[in-house]
């Protein structure tokens, strides 16, 4: 569906991109789905058939799925005001939760329709019309698959994924009803309610899916690890800048994210130089990746002593095993000991104690360096799914 996005000379990730992408989706999604609920309801009515009558209203939830979706859109793209500093874009995410609500409902109801058609098989009525219009629906939900699963590619939405997960069940629901219609009426055999209870848990499976798409980025997940990749790219490829750490990211929905890292310059350097390579590495995250960055500058200071025991001290942190890595370390000399000062990011299902790691590097560090050396050591945990400069 890029198409759409060339359009406007729009970017995916911009708001006003999202807001039309939607707008779309909705709109053709409430013409359609009432288009066949007319025809399903009729045909129901004609052949007196409940599952089709059903399946017409099944459409007319879609339809409402649709308002929610075009509702959810365009509040998402309204400005940020005072109320809501960072925006509305979890309107986004609040619309394809209530999709997948929807599509879950759908799945438990025909679950239990079909279970009762199981226990008490009824004759299934036939007539050319009805399984016309069956098919001719089963090709237009397809048809708003290929649509809304394109332009949820194309701008990244769960709530358009969602959109297209819901009319890939209805498709497959309705296909179901035409093959018990057929078998029913030319080989006698009362399949519909196994076939419907086969597609119900298809669709709950469906609905499943498409509601944790929409609940992660609103519990507050991980960033995107090539994301992660790109950032640390632009960020180390400046003048200055040494390193990166403590990078964390806050998701305010699509387009609407904001961003803290630490990132490690020379001591000796001129502040001011720094300062404004800072600026522009903030200015360059959000023409590229739409995302407001707050960067703290971290003096290194680097002589002969300091390097190799920062050497070493990383060096014994790797040896705790993956996704274990160092920064911010400070050496602080006196009259006794000296004092080495440095955070530790430590892997989320690491299960030791903060005071067990600390415990096991200074026991390590004691036998290494002769007592001479006290570790001042600040527990981590990594936001992104890799630490970056590790």
């Amino acid at each position: 569906m890029s198409f759409f996005l060339r359009l406007g000379n729009l970017e995916p990730q911009d708001p006003e991109a999202r807001r039309r992408c939607g707008i779309l989706s909705g709109g053709i999604g409430i013409a359609l789905n009432l288009l066949l609920f007319g025809g399903k309801l009729t045909a129901g009515i004609l052949t007196a058939s409940i599952a089709i009558t059903a399946d017409a209203f099944n459409n007319l939830s879609d339809a409402a799925s649709s308002v929610v979706t075009l509702v959810g859109f365009r509040l998402a793209g309204r400005e940020a005001d005072e109320e809501h500093p960072f925006g509305h874009g979890r309107m986004e995410y609040l619309a394809g939760l209530a999709v997948a609500m929807l599509i879950l409902l759908v799945g438990v109801e025909l679950a239990q329709s079909s279970l009762q058609k199981i226990i008490h098989p009824e004759p299934v009525s036939f007539s050319v019309l009805s399984a016309g219009i069956l098919s001719a629906s089963i090709l237009v939900k397809l048809w708003m698959f290929w649509f809304n699963r394109g332009l949820s590619r194309a701008i990244r939405s769960a709530a358009l994924a969602a959109t297209a997960a819901d009319s890939l069940s209805d498709a497959a629901a309705t296909g179901t009803l035409l093959l018990g219609l057929l078998a029913g009426h030319f080989l006698k055999l009362p399949l519909d309610g196994w076939l419907g209870l086969a597609v119900a848990l298809f669709i709950l499976r469906t609905g499943w899916g498409a509601a944790k798409d929409t609940v992660d980025p609103l519990l507050g997940r991980a960033m995107d690890p090539e994301l992660a990749a790109d950032i640390d790219r632009i960020v180390l490829g400046h003048e200055y800048i040494l390193g990166i750490h403590d990078l964390v990211y806050h998701d305010y929905g699509p387009g609407r994210a904001m961003m803290s890292l630490h990132a490690e310059v020379p001591a000796d350097a001129d502040f001011l130089e720094v300062h404004d390579v800072i600026d522009h590495i903030e200015r360059e995250l959000k023409a590229r990746h739409h995302i407001e960055t707050s960067i703290h500058m971290d003096p290194v200071v680097e002589d002969e002593q300091t390097n190799r025991m920062r050497t070493y001290i990383k060096h014994m942190v790797h040896q705790m095993g993956d996704g274990f890595s160092m920064h911010d370390f400070r050496m602080v000399p006196g009259q006794t000991h000296t004092n080495l000062i440095f955070d530790v990011v430590v892997p989320f299902e690491y299960e030791p104690s903060d005071s067990q790691i600390i415990a096991k590097l200074q026991q390590k560090a004691d036998l290494e360096l002769n007592g001479t050396f006290f570790l001042k050591i600040q527990i981590d945990r990594a936001y992104v799914k890799y630490e970056v400069n590790a």
